[in-house]
């Protein structure tokens, strides 16, 4: 989606690098099940996209004079590599969630242990708890290492707190819509559109996009206008990247989502498409089509047919479209110079070519 210079990239790599390799060491010194413990927790947060360490570089190259660097290089890709280890918490604690043992086809770390478990003949039930236990554990210690290496940059104290609080928010948010989306799926009726929105909007947006842009500012020096216009763009950019994660986890193929297609379908998630179909007069045979997904790919079929036939998909790219048009409106503040509205633009763009 985003680019960096040669420099950065591996400044950034470097320092994502460096923290994995810390905590595989520490681990390793204590041993035994600590060891596996750390190394799978490096195991999560390596490869990937790196799109969040990405956009804290990116926002601050675009706010700042070649002339005049707010805080050296190092602090900015040290941040930068704290999203990604954020990101990385959360993925594995989502895994944990959901109840996966993989990921992209490979054990997580729920399932690296419930191998380890199998191997010490632990019991069928003993198992799944070892791999519970190591999947909340791991996603704490990476939990952890991100706020520290926000916390030990070299940066004034005033720099550090802002952080630390674009941090804090964007847990506490996440954290809120990721309850969310458990709760929305458990309940018998189907929330509200808006309810689902606000859903979508929490467990991606906040950590995603806001938080790592706005970071990139505050490194750079950005006067608050700048990064609250900021922040509100982002917002936006962040709800349309979900709704369109929404689309392709529906309709998207195998390539796109990672998985097999329709896996949003076959786990019964509600989704803003969900609660748009609702709304329509399809929602019997649809509400009909969704209790049987489950049940293998021509379901899935059939229950992307009726959704798409009771307009929902329709109405979710238009979402979209109206999200991307928001943030273009709001990139134009007068506070944001003009590389930042560049970055703006390119984001945006890359967020409408996903749309499947």
């Amino acid at each position: 989606m985003i680019a960096l210079d040669d420099t950065d990239q591996r400044g950034v790599d470097s320092a994502i690098d460096a923290a994995l390799e810390r905590l595989v060491r520490r681990g390793g010194a204590l041993g035994g099940g600590s060891a596996h413990l750390t190394q799978a927790a490096a195991a999560a947060a390596s490869g990937g996209k790196r799109l969040r360490p990405r956009l804290v570089v990116a926002s601050y190259r675009s706010f700042s004079a070649p002339a005049h660097e707010a805080v050296p290089d190092e602090d900015v890709w040290q941040v930068a590599a704290a999203f990604e280890l954020l990101h990385a918490a959360f993925v594995v604690h989502d895994d944990l969630i959901d109840g996966d043992v993989e990921r992209r086809g490979v054990p997580n770390v729920a399932g690296r242990f419930q191998d380890r478990a199998r191997r010490h003949d632990a019991t069928s039930d003993d198992t799944a708890a070892v791999g519970r236990a190591a999947g909340l554990l791991a996603g704490d210690l990476l939990l952890f290492d991100a706020t520290r290496l926000v916390a030990s940059i070299g940066a004034d104290a005033r720099v550090r707190t802002d952080l630390m609080d674009v941090l804090d928010e964007a847990i506490l948010v996440s954290a809120a819509g990721e309850l969310a989306d458990v709760e929305n799926a458990a309940y018998r009726v189907v929330p509200d559109t808006d309810a689902l929105l606000r859903a979508a909007h929490d467990k991606t947006s906040a950590y995603s996009f806001e938080a790592p842009l706005v970071a990139g500012a505050i490194l750079a020096g950005a006067p608050r206008g700048a990064q609250r216009a900021l922040a509100d763009t982002a917002a936006d950019l962040g709800l349309a990247f979900q709704l369109v994660d929404d689309l392709i986890g529906t309709f998207g193929t195998r390539v796109q989502a990672g998985r097999a297609p329709g896996a949003d379908l076959r786990e019964a998630k509600r989704t803003p498409l969900i609660g748009i179909a609702r709304d329509t007069d399809a929602w019997p045979e649809v509400r009909t089509a969704l209790a049987l997904a489950h049940t293998g790919p021509v379901a899935v079929r059939h229950a992307q047919r009726v959704l798409e036939a009771s307009g929902a998909r329709h109405d979710v790219v238009a979402l979209v479209g109206a999200a991307l048009q928001r943030a273009r409106a709001n990139a134009s503040h007068p506070q944001l110079p003009a590389p930042t509205v560049s970055l703006l633009a390119r984001i945006a763009d890359a967020v409408e070519g996903r749309v499947p």
